[in-house]
C-alpha cells in the first residue's frame, strides 16, 4: 500500500467522524444530549503530546459521534429523522466503502471522545536515497479498552488467514507494537503498525512512526503539545469546541510538495508560520476560531491602527450580492497580508492567485492602482450575473483626501485610454458617472450593427467613491429605495456572531461555482465535507482587532435549518 493511498484511508474516517459533526449541526433544532450552549468542550486534544512538534497538519475531533448523532434524532423534525438516517448512512458509505471497516459494528462500540489524524515527518527514515516517506498517525481514544483490543486481534487474524502478511511484535519503552510486514516486501512499501497506549490506540503507516510517536510521550519537549507557537495558538481560543485543526505552514508546504524535508535556504522557513482553528457548535451552525502566528511585523506587539468598526454601509447592498467585504484602511491591510504571510505558503498562493486574476479581468494593478488612496472604510461587493461563472463587482471607498482621490481617479482614466477605451459622460440616477467605453461590431443575419461594451465606471457621491465593472451593477448599489442585503434576516444574524463590524460575508448558494473556479482549493474541501458544503448557506470572517502577537479571526459557517 502506498503511503499516500494509507493516508487517504485515515482521512476518510477522520473526514467521516468530522462530516457526522457538520451533518448533525446543519440539522440542528432544539435542546440535545451535547451542550450546546457551550457549543463543544473546554478540553483540548490528548494527541499533540504523542505527535512531534515538526508536524505539519493534525486534525482533531474532541466529541464523540454518537452523542452528535443523537442530538440530531432528537433536534429534528420527526419527519425528517428517515431522511436524516438515510444521509448518515450514505455518507458513512461513501466515505468508508474502500477502508474495508464496518463502522457500526467494529468502530463504534469501543470509540471515545477523541480522534485525532496526523502528518507526523516529512521523511521519517530521513533517507534520501529513497525519496519522501512521510509519516501518518491516527490517534483513537478508546471507551472500552477490552473492545478495542478485540478489534485490533481480529484485524490481525484476518491479516493472517489472508496469508499476504507476517504479524511481527515488538516492544519500545514497554509499549507493544504490532506491525504487519508483506511476505514479499516492495521498495518503500508501508508497514502497517498499530499499539495502545493507556486508553488510546495508535495507528501508523510505518512502526518508526510510533517509535516517534512514544518519544513524543516520554521527553514531551519533543511533542507537539510543548512547542510555544502550538501553546500561544490554544491559549488564545478560550471558547469551547468539538474539534481543532493545526497546521505548520512552511512543513505543509514541503509535504504537499512531496519534498522529504524543509528547504533551510528558502524564505519560507524564515517565517514559521502556523494556523489552529477551533471548530464550535452555534444556533445555527458552526463557528471556526482561528489563531494565524508568525506574522512577520515591523514593530512585533504593536496593534494595528485604525480599526474602529465601520458604523455605516457606504454604498446600498444588493440582495443578490454574493461577497461582500467591509473593512478600513485597504493599504495598511494588504502591506500587513504581504508582509506577514510566508512566499509559497499556501494562503500566500490562494491569495496571489485571487488578486492576479482579477487584475487580469479588470485591466488594473491592484497594488499600485487602488490600494495606496484607500485609507478609510471600503467595500468590495461582488454580484452574481446570468453565467454564474462570471461576476459583477463594485467598490467603494471613503474619499478622505480629495486632491489624492482626483489623481487617482485621473490616472485611471489615462490607463483606460491607454488600452484604447473612451472616457463617456452619463447620468444615472441622478449622479453623473465616468464610464470606460468601446465599440464593437455585432453581426446577426447579416446585419452588422455597433455595439457599446462598458469595461468599467465610477463616480462621486458625497464623500465617496464608487467603482464598478457595469452601468448594472452600479445602478444596484445607489438604488436606496430598493432592498437591501443588511435588511435580511439572514445577514443580520451572521454579524451578530462576530466581534466587529469588520467583515468578510460569502453567500455560498449565490458564489459558488464563482469562487470555486477562482479558488480551486473550494472545490477540493466542497468533495472532502460534501455533508457540510451542502448545508451551507454563508459564511462569514472577521479579525478581532485586538490581536498583536498573533492573528485571530472568527468564521461563522450558516448552515440553515430547514
Amino acid at each position: 500500500m502506498k503511503p499516500r493511498y494509507f493516508f487517504v484511508l485515515l482521512t476518510a474516517v477522520v473526514v467521516f467522524l468530522l462530516a457526522i459533526a457538520g451533518w448533525g449541526t446543519a440539522l440542528m433544532l432544539g435542546n440535545s444530549p451535547l451542550n450546546l450552549a457551550q457549543g463543544g468542550v473546554s478540553r483540548g486534544p490528548m494527541a499533540p503530546g504523542l505527535i512531534p512538534g515538526q508536524s505539519p497538519i493534525m486534525v482533531s475531533l474532541l466529541v464523540n459521534p454518537d452523542r452528535l448523532e443523537a442530538f440530531t434524532q432528537l433536534a429534528v423534525n420527526p419527519g425528517r429523522r428517515g431522511r436524516s438516517h438515510r444521509e448518515l448512512a450514505e455518507l458513512e458509505q461513501s466515505l468508508l466503502a474502500k477502508t474495508g471497516l464496518d463502522y457500526r459494528r467494529e468502530v463504534k462500540p469501543w470509540l471515545g471522545e477523541e480522534v485525532s489524524l496526523a502528518v507526523t515527518d516529512l521523511d521519517y527514515d530521513h533517507d534520501g536515497s529513497n525519496g519522501a516517506q512521510p509519516g501518518y498517525l491516527l490517534i483513537v481514544h478508546s471507551q472500552d479498552p477490552e473492545l478495542s483490543r478485540e478489534f485490533l486481534q481480529l484485524s490481525y487474524a484476518t491479516a493472517a488467514i489472508a496469508g499476504d502478511t507476517d504479524l511481527v511484535l515488538d516492544r519500545y519503552q514497554g509499549v507493544k507494537i504490532t506491525y504487519k510486514r508483506p511476505v514479499n516486501p516492495v521498495p518503500n512499501g508501508d508497514l502497517l503498525a498499530s499499539a495502545v497506549v493507556g486508553d488510546y490506540v495508535l495507528f501508523a503507516n510505518h512502526p518508526q512512526v510510533l517509535r516517534q510517536a512514544l518519544n513524543s510521550l516520554q521527553a514531551p519537549s519533543l511533542s507537539l503539545a510543548q512547542t510555544e507557537t502550538y501553546q500561544t495558538a490554544l491559549a488564545s481560543l478560550t471558547a469551547p469546541k468539538l474539534g481543532l485543526v493545526y497546521a505548520n505552514f512552511p512543513a505543509l508546504a514541503a509535504w504537499l510538495g512531496q519534498r522529504p524535508a524543509l528547504d533551510k535556504n528558502s524564505d519560507q522557513t524564515a517565517i514559521e508560520q502556523t494556523l489552529t482553528v477551533a471548530l464550535s457548535l452555534q444556533a445555527q451552525g458552526l463557528v471556526a476560531h482561528t489563531a494565524l502566528t508568525g506574522l512577520s511585523t515591523n514593530n512585533p506587539g504593536e496593534k494595528a491602527e485604525n480599526v474602529t468598526a465601520i458604523k455605516t454601509n457606504l454604498v446600498n447592498l444588493p440582495p443578490t450580492s454574493s461577497l461582500v467585504i467591509n473593512g478600513q484602511n485597504l493599504a495598511q491591510q494588504w502591506q500587513q497580508l504581504a508582509d506577514g504571510l510566508a512566499p509559497h505558503s499556501p494562503l500566500q498562493q490562494a491569495l496571489s492567485k485571487l488578486v492576479g486574476d482579477w487584475q487580469q479581468t479588470i485591466g488594473l494593478d491592484l497594488t499600485t492602482d487602488i490600494f495606496p488612496w484607500v485609507q478609510g472604510d471600503y467595500q468590495l461587493i461582488f454580484l452574481p450575473k446570468v453565467n454564474p461563472s462570471q461576476s459583477d463587482w463594485v467598490f467603494a471607498a471613503q474619499d478622505l483626501d480629495a486632491t489624492a482621490t482626483d489623481v487617482a481617479l485621473e490616472y485611471l482614466d489615462q490607463l483606460a485610454i491607454a488600452a484604447g477605451y473612451q472616457l463617456s459622460a452619463l447620468e444615472l440616477q441622478g449622479q453623473k458617472v465616468i464610464a470606460w467605453t468601446s465599440l464593437q461590431t455585432l453581426a446577426k443575419e447579416n446585419i452588422t450593427s455597433l455595439q457599446t461594451q462598458v469595461r468599467g465606471i465610477h463616480c462621486r457621491v458625497g464623500d465617496r467613491v464608487i467603482l464598478a465593472s457595469s452601468l448594472e451593477a452600479l445602478s444596484q448599489v445607489l438604488d436606496k429605495t430598493g432592498p437591501s442585503l443588511a435588511e435580511q434576516t439572514e445577514f443580520q444574524q451572521a454579524l451578530s456572531t462576530l466581534p466587529g463590524n469588520s467583515y468578510v460575508y460569502l453567500d455560498w448558494q449565490r458564489g459558488e461555482q464563482f469562487f470555486s473556479q477562482q479558488l480551486p482549493i473550494l472545490r477540493v474541501l466542497e468533495l472532502s465535507l460534501k455533508p457540510l458544503f451542502k448545508n451551507l448557506r454563508s459564511l462569514t470572517i472577521n479579525q478581532d482587532p485586538t490581536s498583536t502577537s498573533i492573528s485571530n479571526s472568527t468564521i461563522y459557517l450558516n448552515l440553515g435549518v430547514d
